[in-house]
């Protein structure tokens, strides 16, 4: 069943129709929902992150709206500033951390939108990071062994 994009405002601090999910501690709202994009805002205190990973058929970018994140991007670390946008083409291997001691405000969205949505009702509020990895990689997210993060 197709998915078109909803005309209107999702508002600051709020989710999509209301939604918010914890994912192993950050907070992400939906942003816009359709069948070709799906954007969220995450938001990650000091010292959260997520591993590096590869989306084998979506694009992604991160647009940093508040503090600093750190990303290993293609095997390189690299650090994004707000106002700063991300780029993460499909197939190329990134993951973004909060090293600093502020918190990160950042919208992020993929296209086409893919199972994402999907992905992350499932890993609302689960807390067994070895079980979101095997669901992830059912909704073609696909983690790196740990050694990527270093």
């Amino acid at each position: 069943m197709s998915k078109d994009l909803e005309k209107g405002i999702t508002a600051s601090g709020t989710g999509f129709h209301g939604v918010r999910w914890n994912i192993l501690g950050q907070t992400y709202f939906p942003k816009a929902v359709c069948d070709s994009t799906f954007a969220f805002e995450a938001n990650s205190e000091p010292g959260q992150f997520v591993p590096v990973h590869i989306h084998p058929t979506q694009d992604e970018f991160i647009l940093v709206q508040e503090g600093e994140l750190e990303l290993k991007l293609d095997g390189v670390w690299v650090k994004a500033m707000a106002g700063d946008l991300i780029r993460m083409p499909r197939g190329i291997p990134h993951g973004y951390f909060n090293k600093s001691d502020k918190p990160v405000r950042a919208l992020f969205w993929v296209s086409p939108a893919g199972m994402l949505e999907q992905l992350f009702i499932k890993l609302d509020n689960l807390t067994d990071v070895g079980e979101a990895v095997r669901i992830s990689a059912e909704h073609e997210v696909d983690f790196l062994p740990p050694d990527a993060n270093d």
